[in-house]
């Protein structure tokens, strides 16, 4: 199975079903990056991504993006094979 990194918060709803989905697909390990006590980790995230928001996902080198982008390549069928070995 890939590596997923996650950009979280502590409180984040969104950051907390996007595991729960990468859960649901057998996904035991998540390198969380906890950016709201780390402002050297939101700043790295922002140049990362291009983006400001939580979750912010990753599988092996690919960005998902957040929650949504995540739902929905879910529901393309794209998430098994994306998580997949390369």
């Amino acid at each position: 199975m890939q590596n997923v990194t996650m950009y979280t918060t502590a409180v984040c709803p969104y950051c907390i079903r996007a595991k729960q989905i990468l859960k649901s697909k057998g996904v035991e390990e998540i390198h969380e990056i906890r950016i709201d006590s780390d402002p050297a980790a939101r700043a790295a995230m922002m140049e990362r991504t291009g983006r400001r928001t939580v979750p912010q996902i990753f599988i092996g080198e690919t960005h998902v993006g957040g929650c949504d982008d995540l739902m929905a390549l879910d529901g393309r069928g794209g998430l098994t094979a994306l998580l997949q070995p390369a």
